[in-house]
């Protein structure tokens, strides 16, 4: 009986080994959910652009300025909700975040002016920043206590949820208006955190991750706020540049592939609907193997070969001549980037928690955020092909850095 007393303590808190892993498979059920929740619901505003484009009146330009507000409330949120997180709570951050993120939905198809665009969409930013480094520095914890590298399971419950998302606006688009669709958006995302927010919260404990985690070697057990070494910062921000060169490729193809396809190649409002639900797809698809190859491939690999695959898919995307060749292409790309976000932000929070993942998650959303009004001014100037091949080149340059965090992308050492 001794024995058994010793190893029901060895878990994290001390919590009996009886109930801490089903308190952590519904952990991670219930964060399963916010992730899907938060792609279905930017997938829900995306799929609906070119109409409230064409409501306000916006050129490529003005619209791309508009967009910026979405980059501006989300990458001043970010850093804050790292040190909300670390006060509050993760899970409290998160509930709280996507609250916020289902009543702003909303708001962008009641404006009818790029100016009143851009503001609420500077609160809908907001929202969703937070939400991001809430959930990625939860499921970061959840990684830790686990043992097992299941951050892509997360992000592929995103992508999943942001090709739910993409698929019901692009049925609903010929029949509902945008500011019913968001309308309805908007309760359904309300309804649904209602009811896993309290699995969320009270199960919160099963995500503790032993307390000197965070602390460098370096460093006292004892001391009452980790210290970050220069080291660990230089690669946190490399870590966040490559999660940056990738989530540029995902907000320009969420925000301007469905206008590529129907601009550019006269598709109809049903396959260039289909444009980003199937790249949502694929991304899932390779976010749903992503443990399975983190496992078997290492990190590494895994980063290279991914952001090489998605520099050739997103050529395609780009110049492809029928709309079938250029979706084809924006599958191919969703493939390759599907695991290097997750294991960029993983990274960052492995090496310093929460900070870690809003630093990484701040220079990653940045580029998922602010790449759509690069694209529109690019698009203005040249084309918008030829401004969508700016992907093209940034995942191959988070390819090569990929190779050259390779003596940072191990494993840490079992504690």
């Amino acid at each position: 009986m001794p024995q058994l007393n010793k190893l029901r303590t060895v878990l994290p808190g001390g919590r009996d080994g009886n109930t801490a892993a089903p308190s952590s498979a519904r952990l991670r059920i219930a964060l399963t959910v916010f992730f899907a929740l938060d792609g279905f619901v930017f997938a829900g505003w995306v799929v609906r652009i070119p109409a409230v484009k064409h409501q306000t009146g916006a050129s490529a330009s003005t619209l791309g300025l508009a967009l910026l507000g979405v980059s501006a409330g989300a990458v001043v949120t970010m850093m804050l909700t790292g040190r909300l997180c670390r006060r509050f709570g993760s899970p409290a951050v998160t509930v709280v975040c996507a609250v916020l993120l289902s009543l702003s939905i909303s708001l962008p198809a009641q404006t009818h002016s790029a100016l009143a665009l851009g503001l609420v969409l500077l609160l809908f930013g907001v929202a969703y920043g937070g939400t991001n480094v809430a959930m990625n520095s939860l499921a970061v914890d959840l990684v830790a206590a686990l043992r097992r590298p299941v951050m892509p399971s997360f992000h592929a419950a995103f992508s999943f949820g942001g090709m739910a998302g993409a698929g019901l606006g692009g049925l609903v688009a010929g029949s509902l208006s945008p500011a019913t669709h968001l309308s309805l958006l908007a309760g359904t995302a309300l309804l649904v955190t209602a009811l896993t927010a309290p699995a969320l919260l009270h199960n919160r404990h099963a995500a503790e991750p032993p307390a000197q985690k965070y602390v460098p070697a370096s460093t006292s057990a004892s001391a009452s706020a980790p210290r970050i070494g220069g080291g660990a910062r230089r690669t946190v921000i490399l870590f966040g540049v490559i999660a940056l060169c990738t989530a540029y490729g995902e907000g320009a193809l969420a925000e301007w592939g469905a206008l590529h396809l129907t601009q550019d190649l006269h598709a109809g409002p049903g396959p260039a609907a289909a444009g980003y639900s199937l790249f949502a797809l694929t991304m899932a698809i390779g976010r749903l193997s992503g443990t399975t190859l983190l496992e078997r491939l290492g990190q590494t690999r895994t980063l290279v070969a991914g952001g090489a695959t998605a520099a050739v898919g997103m050529l395609f995307g780009a110049l492809a001549p029928t709309v079938w060749l250029a979706l084809a292409g924006f599958a191919l790309a969703g493939l390759g980037l599907a695991n290097i976000f997750p294991v960029a932000v993983g990274r960052a929070g492995a090496l310093t928690g929460p900070s870690g993942v809003a630093a990484a998650s701040t220079l990653g959303y940045g580029g998922m955020l602010v790449g759509p009004p690069v694209i529109g001014f690019l698009a203005d100037w040249l084309s918008l092909p030829v401004a969508l091949t700016t992907v093209t080149l940034l995942a191959a340059v988070a390819a090569v850095l990929g190779y050259a965090a390779r003596g940072a992308t191990q494993p840490p050492a079992a504690e």
